[in-house]
């Protein structure tokens, strides 16, 4: 009777086993015949009904069909997992003759390349390059620039008020404020930065763009030396052949300013579109540092004078690679991006 039961439950186990598609299904298999309510623990329960010298028989023949069900459940596990394994490696076959899909290099942005172009200039001469702040005090951005409280610049319609004495940076002359006042002369840098002014969007304005200033503290500083300077940059940027004229302008922290046109370096001076007609274009602004500016950062203007300049960098761009709209600049159009 219990030999019967025992075949039962084998047939029944391994017909199952060759039915089962996965793992989760022989996992069943097993629970059901070999688990603890399973169908030979049942039969391990009865045994108390069976006559004592025919226990050790029995239980012979229950652990027998234990074993085989147990080999039979880790064949199919075997065979289960090597048609997974197959059926993997044919969904994820890799055709190696195929061409490799390309790699997409990047490359410098147009402001990085022209920035990195006057970084090398400058740091030739010998300057540093100094960063500072994006939001700023408005005394490091006006009142230590010479520029005073009721000045047209600090209306709230140009400028970007966080506070009333914090704003966004109009332009980087504050990155020369606290270097004049942590460092003694003699001092030559440049700083480089994004500012921020309240202006509309259009082909030549942007409420955010970069500015780069430079300043020179020295004794026996002249305006010869701002011209000589900036003569060269000129030179390196545009061209050997490039000229420069210095025409008289209005800067509230340097004086004498002026403001500094190079020569076309399309048309060569004649008169192209690029420099509408004129030969010249406007590249930057410029003077001696004024002595209110020079006093108020702690340095004596009677043993020390010096010059400063600042050009935008987004100008730069435009001119040297002919872009007739600053906006193409910010709008990440791969396709003129690429161009570069």
């Amino acid at each position: 009777m219990i030999k019967d039961t025992l075949d039962k439950i084998r047939q029944e186990a391994l017909a199952k086993m060759e039915e089962a598609g996965d793992m989760d299904r022989l996992n069943e298999i097993r629970v059901a015949y070999l688990g603890k309510k399973g169908e030979l623990t049942k039969v391990l329960k009865g045994m108390r009904d069976v006559a004592p010298e025919d226990r050790p028989k029995i239980g012979q023949m229950v652990n027998g069909t234990r074993a085989e069900i147990e080999q039979k459940l880790e064949d199919a596990k075997k065979t289960i997992a090597s048609r997974e394994r197959e059926r993997r490696m044919r969904a994820e076959k890799i055709d190696v003759t195929l061409p490799a899909k390309r790699i997409r290099v990047g490359h410098s942005h147009p402001n990085t390349i022209a920035l990195e172009e006057v970084e090398r200039i400058f740091t030739g001469m010998g300057y540093q390059v100094v960063e500072g702040p994006e939001v700023e005090t408005d005394y490091y951005n006006f009142e230590a620039l010479n520029i005073p409280a009721n000045h047209p610049a600090k209306d709230e319609q140009d400028t970007f008020y966080i506070t009333k004495d914090i704003l966004l940076r109009t332009q980087t002359s504050g990155v020369q404020v606290h270097v004049m006042e942590q460092q003694k002369p003699p001092i030559r840098m440049i700083a480089p930065g994004r500012v921020f002014r309240a202006d509309e969007v259009d082909a030549t304005h942007s409420p955010s763009f970069h500015q780069i200033e430079g300043l020179v503290i020295d004794k026996d500083i002249t305006f010869a030396d701002l011209k000589g300077t900036l003569a060269e940059f000129a030179r390196q940027l545009f061209g050997p052949d490039t000229k420069v004229k210095f025409r008289p302008h209005h800067f509230p922290f340097t004086e004498p300013s002026a403001e500094m046109d190079v020569t076309c370096f399309k048309c060569g001076g004649k008169g192209c579109r690029m420099c509408k007609g004129e030969g010249w274009i406007e590249i930057l602004g410029c003077g001696m540092v004024h002595p209110n500016v020079l006093r108020m950062s702690g340095i004596d203007p009677e043993e020390y004078t010096g010059f400063a300049f600042g050009v935008g960098l987004e100008r730069i761009a435009l001119l040297k690679y002919e872009i007739d709209d600053m906006r193409l600049l910010y709008e990440n159009d791969i396709r003129f991006l690429n161009q570069f």
